[in-house]
């Protein structure tokens, strides 16, 4: 791990598990429609591997506040300032 330990350190066996499942779910999505599965089937498996991503992008995000947003809040100034509009630049992004 480099100098600069992220907020998501202490998830990130978990993390790294669950990008791998999802992974192996766009893998399988790929060859139902090279196989030609029907299409509500496809958009199932795309509607579940599209949550599993919001799942990991919610654990990721709740680790940045719990770490990274209250160590600059518990610091002040401009750096607190600054992870909060990143916080909140990020939540607008997810909530698209």
């Amino acid at each position: 791990m480099n100098a600069t330990q992220h907020g998501y350190a202490s998830d990130q066996k978990r993390i790294i598990a669950r990008l791998n499942r999802i992974e192996g779910q766009v893998r399988g999505i790929r060859q139902m429609t090279e196989n030609g599965e029907y299409c509500i089937d496809i958009l199932t498996q795309i509607s579940a591997a599209d949550s599993a991503l919001k799942s990991v992008a919610l654990l990721l995000l709740d680790d940045h506040l719990h770490h990274c947003v209250a160590k600059a809040a518990a610091e002040g100034g401009t750096v607190a300032d600054e992870k909060l509009a990143e916080v909140s630049a990020a939540i607008a992004r997810l909530a698209k």
